[in-house]
């Protein structure tokens, strides 16, 4: 068998999640679609006891031992490591070998570029060695990466909407049970365009201020006598009276109103009403700013601009401090929109966002042909 009959390729996507922000680890709800550009991984598997991987956004490859443990290699190639580490954890097989990276993400932009990598690397691996592991497995999997080697205490929305992805849909996650639901999200059908605006602050998802938040809903939760604040959302948000700590309480509402936002948002997508979709968004990113505290000054003038300028809403995507702004617009005014953004952000002395319609793309697979996955950095 030749070199090139063991050389195995696999995408996988990263996510802008539409709306439901840090509502995956407290059991809530969230609608992330894929990027339709990915992250392509080549694997050529060998005797050795060592994966060498290389990434196109790097300049020195990385030596990965496969007996590595949490901590022995950091920076990007920590989430190839991980993945190696958590599956070798399981009892499962990871032959050594080459391991070329082509990402379609932008690291730090807050769309999920860990994940894409960590659902390629698996993809990769496993075609190589005939595993068989569901979607949640394989998300439960590679959230596992990066929770216990990368340091990173993020849910599984990433991974899910990374592996579940679908052209045209945004997937409803039910985190208290996993369940994926397929929702139609075809704005351009309807002549509106999603915009994302990267602002080109990096952002840190393995940063204290991520852990922070999800303390402080594990301590509000602890304080109505529940494990997860899903447990109360029926109650609605009076409950929140017996919540000790004032910041925590407004941590907890941030989550129980954006899991209503979550249902309402479907609800308008099903009627094709984008316009009370933009309003849902820009309601998401007042609650990220008031209560959860997770935007920036430089977030909040990209969204407000954008509203101020003819966007039916607006919001910032991701786990915050830094990163995109999403924003849904009518077609005929996303040369204003964009236009105006640039000028106001500039002018208020940040570095110019790039801004480029998107749309939603197809999940984790493997390519049929070279053609099949093209990844392309999102300007």
């Amino acid at each position: 068998m030749t070199h090139d009959a063991l050389r195995v390729r696999y995408a996988a996507p990263g996510r802008i999640n539409l709306i439901g922000e840090h509502t995956d680890y407290n059991l809530g709800f969230a609608l992330p679609i894929a990027l339709p550009t990915p992250t392509v991984v080549t694997y050529l598997p060998d005797d050795t006891d060592t994966i060498v991987a290389r990434s196109d956004r790097e300049a020195d490859q990385v030596e990965i031992p496969l007996g590595t443990s949490p901590g022995e290699v950091t920076g990007w190639s920590a989430y190839v490591a991980g993945v190696v580490w958590a599956l070798r954890s399981l009892g499962h097989r990871v032959p050594g070998g080459e391991m070329s990276i082509v990402s379609g993400v932008e690291m730090g932009s807050g769309l999920a570029s860990s994940a894409a990598l960590e659902c390629a690397v698996l993809g990769a691996i496993a075609s190589a060695t005939d595993l068989r592991l569901s979607k949640v497995d394989q998300a439960r999997l590679a959230q596992r990466a990066e929770n216990e080697y990368v340091g990173a205490p993020t849910g599984l929305l990433d991974q899910l909407a990374a592996l579940y992805g679908e052209e045209r849909h945004a997937l409803l996650i039910d985190f208290y049970d996993l369940s994926v639901q397929p929702v139609r999200f075809d704005p351009d059908a309807a002549g509106v365009t999603l915009l994302l605006v990267n602002s080109r602050a990096t952002h840190q998802h393995a940063g204290g201020e991520y852990a922070a938040r999800r303390a402080s809903c594990e301590r509000a939760a602890a304080d109505l006598g529940v494990t997860s604040l899903r447990d109360v959302q029926h109650l609605g948000l009076s409950v929140l009276t017996q919540v000790t700590d004032p910041t925590d309480a407004r941590r907890a509402r941030h989550i129980l109103t954006e899991n209503q936002r979550v249902l309402d948002f479907v609800a308008a997508l099903n009627l094709s009403d984008f316009t009370e979709a933009g309003r849902l968004l820009t309601a998401s990113h007042a609650s990220m700013r008031d209560d959860f505290e997770i935007t920036t000054t430089q977030i909040d003038l990209i969204a407000d601009t954008a509203v101020r300028s003819g966007a039916l809403g607006a919001r910032m995507t991701g786990g915050g401090f830094g990163g995109c702004v999403i924003a849904l617009v009518d077609a005929d005014r996303v040369d204003d929109v964009s236009d105006a953004v640039r000028r106001v952000v500039s002018d208020a002395g940040y570095d110019e966002p790039t801004i480029a319609p998107t749309s939603a793309g197809r999940g984790a697979h493997r390519p049929a042909t070279r053609d099949d996955c093209p990844a392309t950095r999102p300007g």
